[in-house]
């Protein structure tokens, strides 16, 4: 049986409303866990926009080009998953006022631990005064990704530590190969 399209799920005109998210993150560098989370989010969205931006506060490892390649190759094997559409775009302003002038629904946020959930709300609540037009969607971390995070598998790898199981094979690369070329020090933690 097909599903139809009630005016709750119609947009001006009558035409089915897309359903547009944004992924917003640093990705430095794109982890199995970020790879998940998109891949989940195309079953919630027609058109899933993966927002890459900086942190203020963060001196990132690779520049926004190469994280910017990096993301469009590992995603090249997700086009077309669930019928949705993937890209990769410049998030360049306040992420709300982004949302909103990519005509997107909602904003997708992956959770690995309590520890996110926090920091999640008090984000969500602050966006939804900015932007009451769009909802903060949180998907859980799968099991085997709860514990991948970006700055572990930088200081891993930093470390000359093995970084295959949190990352795909040419990220895997990038990252030995940036280390290996003196450019960069494993990140400390503080």
């Amino acid at each position: 049986m097909a599903l139809r399209a009630t005016t709750a799920t119609r947009g001006k005109g009558g035409a089915p409303k897309r359903h547009i998210a944004v992924y917003p993150g640093t990705f430095d560098p794109i982890t199995n866990g970020h790879m998940d989370v998109i891949s989940r989010a195309t079953k919630v969205a027609d058109h899933v926009i993966i927002a890459l931006g900086e942190h203020s506060g963060k001196a990132p490892l690779f520049s926004r080009d190469e994280r910017m390649e990096m993301i469009e190759v590992e995603i090249e094997t997700l086009q077309g998953l669930n019928g949705a559409g993937l890209e990769v775009r410049i998030l360049d302003r306040l992420l709300m006022k982004f949302v909103s002038d990519v005509g997107a629904t909602f904003v997708i946020r992956g959770l690995r631990a309590v520890s996110d959930f926090d920091h999640e709300l008090q984000m969500a609540g602050v966006n939804a005064r900015l932007n009451p037009e769009a909802e903060t969607v949180f998907l859980m971390a799968s099991e085997q990704n709860l514990f991948i995070a970006s700055s572990l598998v930088r200081e891993i790898a930093g470390l000359g530590g093995d970084v295959s199981s949190f990352v795909s094979p040419r990220v895997a690369k990038k990252l030995n190969e940036r280390f290996a070329m003196g450019k960069k020090r494993a990140p400390r933690r503080r």
